[in-house]
């Protein structure tokens, strides 16, 4: 059956970063046809709007022009039409991330959430997209890449792709242009990855592999066949960028141009493992919330927010299980996996928020707060991807500990897959409910959980990771952020600390600026806030330099003559060094119990 509502895209103004897109609809609803477009992007939790870069937007019938209003900020409604509509808008896409739409002469980028208008009433009906090049003999290299199906394109090529239903449709992100392709088959289903942006002399068979084994651990981990054909990774190479969305057979990625493999080079570089572990934790989400997510999501309410407690589960989870995969796939050994996760310990101790926000608290609120993040953002919040992938690293280590290493997080993991997540897409949708969760982790377990739940998502409690650490033979010890007095990189807790500013700072200029002033520090009992630009201290210029030569010299309760400005006024202060306290955290491997090197193999090796 042919499709009765019919898009066409093309980026036809380049220099101007302008979309055009006509949208077809063959039976409109009698009393007038009303349309809408997302206020935001499933995995990114902020209404953002989309319907704000809409430049222009015009409609017409089989007599010519049709009356066309907009209703509110992401609705509009049109008159009644005789016989076929046909709306014509342009969309201005800019925004240089993976949320959104980009078109420049270099290439060009969209999330069907930002460019394709929902037809109101239709948006189960099956749709048909035409994508078109800018025309110019400067884009005869360009080609297409998406996970849409095709209907009448060639691999790679402009022309006609199909979708079941709107929501289909918007969950297959397109990137055009001059790209670098790279194929491999994980598990024999077919991989594309695409490359755009200058990129150096890359190691693309070093790339290939390393990425299929990614690929092949975690669809093994939940059992193949993969929940997809064809997968298409997309990322986007740039001096300075970094970050990733999922979707249901493709991912959008930002990374450095430093951050991928060169030819020739060996070993494992930290910015390649981080890249690596971004694309372990995307690819992941085609499990963990692409299929597997909360009922408040399934169908996502595209016109406002939904609210989940279960954030902690489908990102914090995912985000422990992406590090934790490069050992499983052979990518990193042990001591580099604890090197990571000591990073994400050390991290959520010197959060203050933690004792602030529950992770439960954190998932519900991430609308307001995490994509909002402010100055004051440490102290009263804490992020459901770190401490939930602490949360997770927890409660995997007790359930194996509490049952002999005869059940671990991945039964609980295979089981949601077997229940909410494997048969998806297939006829109506069924998301997680809010206590769900819990109940099948007891279930599969056969554990009592409650306790662990409430001190791991409801409290402000600190995790018991070292405990959980030593069940399996890893040594928890920890040190002064700044490292006075350490030796070979560890610190005993009964040994002095070094002081600290109790601030997170910046550059302004060749002056330093206090981009966060932590709870209860010095420099908040000194009356400095974020903001202000620290001028001298004692009586000498204030740079990065001579700041972390004064504090690497001075004793706790040394007080310092501070000279800032706060807007155009200047401010002296004096401030009073106090310890720091010991939030950097090392981890290194204990073999000298035979049960407890054995469970940690179990844990790290799956």
């Amino acid at each position: 059956m042919k499709p009765t509502i019919h898009y066409r895209i093309s980026a036809a103004h380049p220099e101007a970063h302008l979309f055009d897109i006509r949208l077809h609809i063959e039976q409109p609803a009698a009393e007038g046809q009303r349309l809408s477009l997302p206020v935001w992007i499933p995995g990114s939790y902020l209404v953002r709007e989309f319907a704000k870069h809409i430049v222009s937007i015009s409609a017409e019938d089989e007599r010519g022009a049709l009356a066309i209003s907009k209703t509110d900020k992401n609705h509009w409604q049109l008159a009644p039409a005789q016989g076929a509509v046909t709306v014509r808008y342009t969309v201005y896409g800019f925004d240089l991330s993976v949320r959104t739409a980009y078109l420049d002469t270099t290439r060009a980028f969209f999330n069907g959430s930002s460019v394709f208008l929902g037809v109101e009433g239709q948006l189960d009906q099956p749709v048909e997209v035409d994508i078109v090049a800018p025309s110019g003999k400067a884009y005869r290299e360009w080609r297409v890449a998406t996970s849409l199906p095709a209907h009448k394109a060639k691999p790679y090529a402009f022309g006609s792709y199909r979708a079941a239903d709107y929501d289909e449709l918007i969950d297959h992100p397109v990137e055009m242009g001059d790209f670098t392709l790279i194929q491999f088959k994980a598990c024999g289903v077919p991989h594309d990855f695409v490359l755009s942006g200058r990129l150096p002399k890359i190691d693309s068979k070093r790339l290939a592999r390393d990425c299929k084994k990614i690929c092949e651990h975690q669809i093994r981990m939940f059992g193949e066949p993969a929940p997809f054909e064809r997968y298409v990774f997309m990322t986007f190479v740039s001096g300075d960028g970094y970050g990733g969305l999922e979707h249901r057979a493709s991912t959008a990625l930002m990374c450095k141009r430093e951050d991928l493999p060169k030819d020739g080079e060996t070993g494992m570089k930290s910015s390649y493992r981080q890249y690596l572990g971004l694309v372990s934790h995307e690819y992941f989400h085609s499990w963990n919330v692409k299929r597997i997510k909360p009922a408040a999501y399934a169908p996502y309410p595209a016109d406002g927010e939904a609210y989940s407690r279960l954030l902690w589960a489908f990102e914090g989870l995912t985000s422990y299980y992406d590090d934790l995969t490069l050992v499983r796939a052979g990518l990193i050994d042990a001591d580099s996996y604890l090197e990571l996760l000591s990073h994400t310990i050390t991290g959520v101790l010197r959060t203050p928020g933690r004792l602030v926000q529950s992770i439960a608290d954190s998932s519900f609120d991430t609308w307001i707060k995490f994509y909002r993040q402010d100055e004051n953002s440490p102290n009263s919040g804490i992020s459901y991807y770190t401490k939930g992938a602490l949360a997770g690293l927890c409660l995997d280590l007790h359930i194996r500990q509490a049952t002999q290493g005869k059940r671990s997080l991945d039964d609980v993991m295979l089981a949601l897959w077997e229940r909410y997540g494997r048969d998806f897409y297939q006829g109506k949708p069924v998301g997680v409910p809010e206590d769900a969760w819990e109940q099948v982790a007891e279930e599969v377990t056969g554990l009592k959980l409650q306790a662990q739940f409430d001190q791991f998502l409801r409290s402000t409690e600190e995790l018991p990771l070292a405990d959980m650490l030593a069940s399996v033979g890893i040594q928890w010890q920890v040190r002064s952020q700044t490292g006075a007095n350490d030796k070979g990189g560890w610190l005993d807790k009964a040994k002095p600390n070094g002081v600290w500013l109790g601030a997170r700072t910046g550059s302004d200029g060749a002056l330093v600026k206090l981009t966060h002033v932590l709870s209860d520090g010095p420099a908040e009992h000194a009356g400095l806030s974020a903001g202000d630009v620290l001028v001298a201290i004692d009586g000498l210029k204030a740079t990065a330099g001579n700041l972390d030569a004064t504090l690497a010299a001075a004793k706790p309760g040394d007080k310092l003559d501070v000279l800032a400005f706060r807007r155009d006024e200047l401010m002296n202060v004096k401030l009073k060094l106090e310890a720091e306290p010991s939030q950097t955290v090392g981890l290194r491997r204990d073999d000298s119990d035979p049960a407890k090197l054995a469970a940690r193999q179990a844990w790290l090796h799956g």
